[in-house]
């Protein structure tokens, strides 16, 4: 019997006992087949790809073993999926029982993994008069739950759908107070909760992380990342400019269950490049917040980048590693920031254990102190231009690292070039971005895209991959137990290379621009390795 076949055959049994539409809190969706609390827990990455990142650590670290590096260069494209509503593809797939979701804009599907064929699709419109981020309308992907599934929307609503069909089952609007709020990310599940953050740390919105019951969409906490008046760390936000600090939470955190605690990043101050209207660290923007996922409590916090003036977001995967650290088991977390550096934290407790850096240019710190204080410059954003590096993409962004349990080694990609970053202070409006002012690109260097390796115990770039093209590229990276590394590369083809040594062994030319992070999936024995560039979504295997 056809894997479509016997799909449609367990989505017409539930429906003649579940409803598939409209407000429902019967609790027993959560416990019908389909992802469990106990599938999200799982270290383990094999058949099924559950969540964003694969699993909660964000180490993207995929257990299938069918292709190797000595037969990878035999991998072929089996089908392509084209989204005819959307723009660029950001997403990450979601595979569970042979069906894949994706999203592309405010739509969102259910694919036969094995094929491409659609299996159901939603529709919902764009919305209209957004800015900046959000009229990309860029959505990453999907969370599941049982038989539901979550999604923002481009101007942040979080939608709840009934995976068997595509049927709307709740909508809420989380940020619906400040119109310059968007929603680019994919949802966390955590518990019986569904964690959403929200973009607009560019244009004047006060960034927060909120978490909604699973069943009923109800709010059940929400965390905001710039302190109110008379809250600890308010003193960077004199006036009513709490209101527009920024420190959004735009793309998804890691979770400890062990240790019960979340990790999530959160972006620039904003204004971007005026400081006038911020004195002081500008808490908790450019950091890492470590949360209490029941509560919302905050349990403690590391800033990457204090007072920031070079939108440094610190949102990149922090990726939870266990492993011998100086002699000693520890747990630690692992994160390669937009500012120029590596950073290995201790995860039960924040304290910082090294910095170091990655870029080749980094001219606004000179190091890192022995506190993981940035031991900063004295440039900053001037009305006639200064040249600052990194540059303000970053030296990573927002694209997936990995982390090998094979190699024991740290793979991301990066960016190698400057900016010159521009001030011009102007108030607050809505509906407008809130960068006061600019930046362009160097024009006397040009910017480089590279793969890197590190290795946490020696806290040295074990090798570096240097791309040919433009630095238009904007792909992540996945590592498998056989010793490979896919990534997105810089001429628009997709890449897997040695782990070991950084040597290519295999690539396709997509004929697109990568703008999404790669994952790994098996249906029936059959390991398959997708990533979506330009408006499409490629999956690849081995011939049969």
């Amino acid at each position: 019997m056809s894997l479509r076949r016997r799909w449609l055959i367990a989505v017409y049994a539930y429906m003649l006992s579940i409803p598939l539409s409209g407000q429902d809190s019967d609790p027993s969706l959560a416990r019908a087949p389909g992802v469990q609390a106990s599938q999200l827990l799982s270290r383990t990455i094999k058949d099924d790809w559950p969540s964003y990142n694969g699993d909660y650590t964000g180490r993207r670290f995929s257990s299938l073993t069918q292709i190797t590096p000595q037969n990878v260069q035999h991998l072929q494209a089996q089908w392509v999926f084209h989204s005819r509503n959307a723009g660029i593809l950001e997403v990450t797939p979601v595979v569970v029982d042979g069906i894949m979701y994706v999203t592309a804009s405010n739509d969102a599907y259910a694919l036969n993994a094995q094929t491409g064929q659609i299996l159901w699709h939603y529709s919902r419109p764009v919305s209209r008069g957004l800015i900046d981020d959000a009229s990309g309308h860029i959505s990453r992907g999907v969370a599941l739950l049982g038989t539901r599934l979550y999604m923002e929307t481009d101007n942040a609503h979080l939608l709840c759908l009934d995976a068997r069909s595509g049927n709307l089952i709740w909508d809420v609007a989380y940020a619906d107070w400040n119109k310059n709020y968007g929603g680019t990310s994919a949802p966390l599940i955590v518990k019986d909760k569904v964690l959403v953050g929200t973009s607009g740390g560019d244009d004047g919105v006060r960034g927060f992380l909120a978490a909604f019951d699973s069943i009923t969409g109800k709010l059940a906490w929400r965390l905001w990342t710039i302190p109110g008046p008379g809250e600890p760390g308010s003193s960077s936000w004199p006036g009513d400019s709490y209101l527009h600090g920024g420190g959004t939470t735009w793309m998804p955190g890691t979770y400890d269950p062990e240790l019960n605690i979340l990790y999530w990043g959160t972006s620039n101050a904003a204004p971007d490049y005026d400081d006038s209207i911020r004195p002081g660290d500008d808490l908790y923007t450019a950091s890492l917040l470590a949360i209490d996922p029941d509560s919302g409590k905050l349990k403690w916090y590391f800033q990457f980048t204090p007072h920031d003036l070079y939108d440094y977001d610190g949102v990149e995967t922090p990726v939870l590693v266990d492993m011998q650290y100086e002699g000693k088991p520890r747990k630690l977390l692992i994160e390669a920031n937009r500012n120029g550096f590596i950073y290995l934290l201790d995860r039960t407790n924040g304290k910082f254990l090294s910095a170091t850096p990655f870029a080749k240019k980094i001219n606004w710190a000179t190091g890192v102190d022995a506190n993981g204080r940035p031991m900063i410059t004295d440039l900053k954003p001037t009305p006639d231009g200064t040249l600052i590096c990194p540059g303000v993409e970053g030296a990573t962004n927002w694209f997936s690292p990995s982390y090998s349990e094979v190699t024991h080694l740290f793979y991301f990609l990066a960016f190698e070039g400057c900016s010159v970053y521009f001030v011009k202070p102007a108030p607050f409006e809505e509906g407008k971005e809130y960068y006061s002012t600019g930046t362009k690109h160097d024009p006397n260097g040009k910017t480089e895209r590279v793969l890197f390796s590190f290795d946490p115990q020696t806290k040295t770039i074990a090798w570096r991959y240097p791309q040919a093209g433009n630095s238009h590229s904007w792909g992540g990276v996945m590592t498998t137990a056989t010793g490979l590394v896919f990534f997105a590369d810089d001429a628009d083809f997709f890449e897997a290379a040695d782990a070991k040594t950084g040597k290519s062994l295999w690539h396709f030319n997509t004929g697109q621009t990568l703008h999404a992070s790669p994952m790994s999936y098996a249906v029936w024995g059959k390991q398959y390795v997708a990533i979506a560039s330009g408006s499409d979504l490629f999956s690849f295997a081995l011939p049969e």
